[in-house]
């Protein structure tokens, strides 16, 4: 089976965004950007939820070609581009960028996807709803957790209810410039 895992930058208090879909308290340091982009280089298929989808498709298609953008940013940006993409939304009928759409059941379709032994290196999920539907139905494979020094009482949470317990192995953590810290657990079958 192949790996599923669903890491994300959050707050203290567990959120991925703040009200608002406020995410400025999350900007990465050049060590924890490197760091993200090492990790994108191992996926070999990245699901996204529709908002995901669109905040990521509207920059990293030309990211690279941005005034500033440092070496990190362009190789990320080719990343983004070369990786295999799965889109899941009912409101959007479109997507391009190495990507396609999924309008249907999207747990039978990561469950589907999730059988193909192997086949082409691990999955990363992105976007709440998403992935808070894959972890109600048991199939995360790993939690990476970059958690920044902030509270901000409100947003996204990054986890959800869950229908009984899961339990986690510790597997990791780094300490990165700032007080961030990543933890990366994996499930315990």
């Amino acid at each position: 089976m192949r790996k599923l895992i669903y890491g994300m930058n959050l707050t203290l208090d567990n959120y991925i965004a703040a009200a608002g879909d406020d995410i400025g308290w999350s900007a990465p340091s050049e060590e924890l950007f490197q760091w993200w982009l090492d990790q994108e280089r191992a996926i070999g298929l990245s699901l996204y939820g529709r908002k995901l989808w669109e905040t990521m498709s509207s920059y990293w298609p030309t990211g690279d070609q941005q005034p500033n953008a440092t070496p990190a940013e362009i190789d990320f940006a080719h990343n983004w581009r070369d990786t295999p993409k799965v889109v899941f939304s009912s409101t959007i009928d479109k997507v391009d960028w190495n990507a396609r759409l999924v309008s249907g059941d999207a747990i039978a379709e990561i469950t589907r996807l999730k059988d193909r032994d192997g086949d082409g290196g691990p999955m990363s999920i992105g976007g709440a709803t998403l992935a808070r539907a894959a972890m109600r139905a048991g199939l995360i494979d790993e939690y990476v957790l970059v958690t920044h020094p902030v509270l901000v009482g409100g947003g996204t949470p990054f986890f959800t209810a869950v229908d009984s317990w899961v339990n986690l192995d510790l597997v990791e953590t780094k300490t990165f410039p700032g007080g961030v810290v990543m933890t990366r657990y994996e499930t315990r079958r």
